[in-house]
């Protein structure tokens, strides 16, 4: 197997540092005119996307984050953030309406954890229908 120069193991660890082939391949000494071209042929290469590979791999496993506490945190977010609080009205007193806390988090929350645990498939399931996206803002309570 081809081994790497010393410059394309510099652009490797640049590349992970920024995934910016231009700017890897600047800080990696690379003189050329159009650095663009450079950094795609670098990333085009085998040897250098394997190397690439081989680190992000050794990196992810140097953290010792199990799937189990992303998966947690991730439902925290979510519950925390879908979780109904009451609207105050200008003075601070309660209107006796509610709304979610943070619903723009919590639904990224749960599509993270629906990627995350591999819900997103090309085939559908049976029996299952496509739910309609509607907004509650400025809705009458005796309509939902």
């Amino acid at each position: 197997m081809k081994q790497l120069t010393q410059q394309q193991k510099k652009f490797v660890t640049e590349y992970i540092k920024t995934l910016n082939g231009e700017l890897s391949a600047q800080k990696a000494g690379y003189k050329s005119k159009d650095l663009k071209t450079t950094a795609s042929e670098l990333l085009s290469n085998e040897v250098v996307i394997k190397e690439i590979r081989l680190q992000l791999k050794t990196q992810i496993s140097s953290l010792r984050v199990n799937k189990g506490y992303v998966i947690q945190k991730l439902l925290q977010i979510a519950e925390f953030s879908l979780e109904e609080e009451d609207i105050l009205d200008k003075e601070g007193g309660y209107t006796g309406k509610k709304k979610l806390r943070d619903t723009s988090a919590g639904l990224k929350a749960l599509e993270s954890l629906c990627k995350y645990l591999g819900f997103y498939t090309d085939k559908p399931e049976e029996n299952y229908k496509q739910a309609k996206i509607i907004t509650i803002s400025n809705l009458d309570d005796s309509k939902i």
